[in-house]
Order: C-alpha cells, then structure tokens, then sequence
C-alpha cells in the first residue's frame, strides 16, 4: 500500500493496541466506538487538559494540546502537555518534556510508558533534540512518574507502531480469547469476545479435519 496519511498510526492507537490488538483494529480499523463510565470520564478529563494555550512558569515553558508528527514512523496525535526546560546544549534553548494526563492509576503494562515515548519521538523529529525523558501524571493519586525513554522502551514503542501499521494496511481485526480485562473494556458488548473466539476454534478444528482426510 502506498505511503499516505490513511495509513498514519494515532497515538492513541498504541494504547489500544498494547491493552488488546482486538481493541485497537476495532476502533482503528472498523471504527467502532462506545462510550462507558470510564471512557467518558476520560474523555472529560482531556477536553479540560485539552484546550490549546501555553503559559511559563519558573524555569520552564508549558504548551497545551500540541500537535505533534513524525514522518520517519508515519504517526500523528496530540500531546496534552509538553514542557520546555532551558537547555543551553539544545540548538533552539529549549528541551521538550512531555507530559501525558491519565485519570486513573499507574498500570502493571507498559501502554501508558509506549504513548509517551511515541510522542518523544515525535518531538525529537520536530526539533532535532533528544528527549530522554517525560512524565505520566495519574489524577487517582495526583503524582507524576518520570519516564526514561531508553534503549529497550524506545524499541518496544516502534515495534507497536509497526504492529499497528500491519492491522491498518491489511485491515485486520485480530481474534482473541475472552479474558478478565474485557470486564473493563467498553467495548465488550461489540467485540462479544466469548462467540468470536469460539468460531476461531471451530474453524480451526474444521481444518484440521479437512487437512487429515487422506485424498
């Protein structure tokens, strides 16, 4: 398929994709969406961190919703908050942090450390700067957590961008078992993860069956 911007990954996809590659196609891919307790309080959560503005504080430069891009990767979003630190090593004066807003708590994976570091790299292809660093700020505990976008995090961000090209391009919805981390996905009643799986085994079962029978 063609370079185009149809084929642009979201930000927003990687967290999708990391919680569950079923999650991701349907609303990347099938463009399914619906909304829950959850999901809306998020969303309201981000329509108030959302609004564009900047402002300076003591020692740094904060910028609110920034567009952000990176065409080496192909992917496009938006950054709640990025702070610029005074750097005198920085050719414009500047040093990019970024600053993601979540609603709940700090998670046992590694999607919320994924999207930061996508929009890291963004930022480093807009400014010709390293940025070996962000922040994830948790509302549930009011607390930032400092993110270093090292080797093996850097790494694991563009595998699960080039994962999320493959479903985009070929325009696959992944099968998946039913597991405990449905309860909590909105999109549960449209994914029916339960009958899915179950027609993956039977159809698998009829191959099988197919492939056994000595012509």
């Amino acid at each position: 398929m063609s370079d185009t911007r149809e084929t642009w990954v979201a930000l927003s996809a990687l967290q999708h994709l990391l919680f569950c590659e079923r999650q991701a196609a349907l609303i990347h891919v099938e463009q399914l969406w619906r909304e829950d307790v959850n999901t809306a309080l998020g969303r309201l959560l981000h329509e108030r961190v959302d609004l564009p503005g900047h402002d300076a504080r003591p020692g740094r430069r904060v910028e609110r919703a920034v567009r952000l891009g990176c065409s080496r990767l192909r992917l496009t979003g938006r950054a709640d908050l990025v702070e610029y630190h005074p750097d005198p090593a920085s050719p414009t004066g500047w040093r990019p942090y970024p600053v993601e807003v979540k609603r709940g708590r700090r998670k046992s994976h590694d999607a919320d450390a994924v999207q930061l570091c996508a929009q890291a790299l963004c930022l480093e292809e807009m400014h010709g700067v390293a940025v070996p660093e962000g922040a994830l700020f948790y509302g549930a505990q009011h607390r930032r957590q400092a993110v270093s976008f090292d080797v093996r995090l850097r790494a694991r961000t563009e595998e699960a961008i080039a994962r999320m090209h493959e479903l985009l391009e070929r325009r696959d919805v992944p099968v998946v078992p039913k597991a405990p981390k449905c309860e909590s996905c909105s999109l549960e009643p449209l994914c029916l993860p339960h009958v899915t799986a179950g027609q993956r085994r039977v159809a698998e079962h009829l191959r099988r069956m197919v492939e056994s029978v000595d012509l």
